[in-house]
């Protein structure tokens, strides 16, 4: 049979849409032709499924070849297509059965030798193929990430020799099993993953009293502090207390990092993304992009942190794109001919100088910056942007006695504890995360009593908070109460819950 059909994913967004290929073989002038939007990396591969089905002793047809890749609206790319393309042409010149290519979908870039080599995107692509009904077999390097998905049947392979021999039912490839005893760095004993400790931190139970309601809350958090205080410090340890992942959070995470460049490292199942990017970084690279859209760094940090150190630093167009993505929790990258919507349900900390050289307030009076100087640099930072970050405290510098003492602080195990004990109270009476709490679920979960509302008021009426201000406001007190195991919000907690709006009162 001259023709052969066979069936890959391509991805787009966070989706993997199933891309038939089809391969004929006819009569005329010898030519290789691949159709169906295919983009450079695509075009590439005629020339390397050539060479490896030469080096791998099979025949390549002198004929007529045309590879067709539907729909042929949807862009194609990556090196993913070369398995699928070079089984199809030998299914279609009868070098292989093709009585069983319908059962799978395929995807695994060539090496000139007929190896496989790793692709990206291989977990989404896996979730898509588990839903038709197929196995799916790709890259033997691939194969951890794609079983995390657990209702697929995966089959790593090596080379297209052995993915040959198994369709010849010589030799069955071996169906992968995942070991879930080993799938991710942590504590041998609790199963926990390992992040540095919030003991190592000396001093600074304010910036730490801070750390539990925003990890507890899911809250964004802005410090501000002289150089070396421990802000850095502080954010590095943040994702050591923040609540355990579900399975669900686990796979979303993992998939999301499985479409970067860098893929899905599966010892890091379960453990929280972490983000740095440097205050170089571009605004396609924060939110995503590119020709082909990709996801950036708010969507890598999904269900974790990201953090923004010297947010005064980035460029101002750059930190304005974020303000959307707070609020609703999603990105949508529009191009001309296309659009995908990538989650971004992460958690912001930040952190500045509170002036231009960092010394302002410091107890070393070395700060020779101008109000002007101290004005313009805060500026940089925009009132909408500040205004959707939930806490914001200063970290001032750690007094001599707190550094010089042997003892260490409280550990991010216990902290944890805590921050696990509220965030369920949370669920089970919302469902959600404080932080994430609509209008209507804020005057219904977060009403202060007589005291709290009159407090409120007061620091609505003195500091002049906008509507968003005030229900964040709410938020975090409904996280104070809830580590407090207070079914309430008293005085007290609104009373808390407003000096974190540190930059508010300046």
């Amino acid at each position: 049979m001259p023709l052969a059909i066979l069936y890959s994913r391509a991805i787009s967004g966070m989706e993997s849409p199933l891309v038939t290929v089809e391969a004929h073989i006819a009569n005329g002038l010898p030519s290789f032709t691949i159709v169906g939007l295919p983009e450079a990396e695509v075009k590439e591969s005629k020339d390397r499924v050539r060479a490896a089905l030469q080096n791998a002793q099979f025949e390549f047809p002198a004929r007529r070849i045309t590879v067709n890749l539907a729909p042929a609206d949807l862009p194609k790319e990556s090196g993913r297509f070369d398995l699928p393309i070079a089984l199809g042409i030998l299914a279609a010149t009868g070098q292989i059965p093709s009585n069983k290519l319908d059962q799978y979908e395929w995807a695994g870039e060539l090496a000139l030798t007929g190896e496989l080599r790793a692709i990206r995107g291989a977990l989404a692509m896996t979730y898509g193929a588990s839903r038709s009904g197929r196995s799916f077999v790709l890259p033997q390097q691939n194969a951890a990430e794609a079983a995390l998905v657990k209702e697929a049947t995966v089959y790593p392979a090596t080379s297209l020799l052995q993915i040959c021999a198994h369709l010849a039912g010589r030799e069955p490839l071996p169906r992968y099993i995942a070991d879930d005893g080993a799938s991710a760095e942590g504590n041998p004993e609790t199963g926990v993953p390992q992040y540095p400790g919030m003991e190592d931190v000396k001093g600074q139970a304010h910036a730490k009293r801070a750390l539990e309601i925003a990890a507890a809350g899911n809250h964004s958090m802005l410090m501000v502090g002289p150089p070396g205080t421990g802000k850095s410090m502080l954010a590095a340890r943040f994702p050591g207390i923040l609540p355990s992942m579900t399975e669900d959070e686990a796979l979303e995470s993992a998939a999301m990092q499985s479409l970067s460049s860098g893929g899905f490292n599966v010892a890091h199942w379960k453990r929280r993304p972490y983000r740095s990017p440097h205050h170089t970084a571009s605004g396609v690279a924060l939110v995503g992009g590119g020709s082909n859209p990709r996801p950036g760094e708010i969507s890598l940090a999904m269900n974790g942190v990201l953090f923004l150190d010297e947010l005064p630093e980035f460029d101002r167009k750059v930190l304005e794109v974020l303000r959307e993505p707070l609020e609703s929790g999603r990105i949508t990258i529009s191009r001309a001919a296309r659009q995908a919507d990538f989650p971004a349900r992460f958690q912001l900390i930040a952190a500045m100088n509170p002036c231009p050289c960092g010394y302002l307030g410091h107890y070393s009076g070395k700060c020779r910056c101008t109000p002007d100087q101290v004005s313009r640099y805060r500026g940089k930072i925009s009132g909408p942007l500040l205004d959707r970050i939930d806490i914001q405290i200063e970290v001032p510098a750690a007094p001599q006695e707190d550094l010089m003492r042997q003892s260490q602080s409280e550990s991010s195990s216990s902290i944890r504890q805590r921050v696990e004990s509220a965030y369920q109270r949370q669920l089970t009476r919302q469902d959600r995360p404080n932080a994430r709490l609509t209008v209507k679920e804020i005057d219904k979960y977060c009403v202060p009593d007589t005291l709290g509302e009159n407090l409120l008021k007061q620091a609505i009426s003195r500091l002049n908070f906008s509507a968003r201000a005030y229900h964040r406001v709410l938020k975090v007190a409904r996280t104070i109460a809830d580590l407090a195991a207070s079914d309430g919000i008293t005085s007290t907690h609104i009373a808390e819950a407003v000096q974190y709006r540190r930059l508010d009162r300046n």
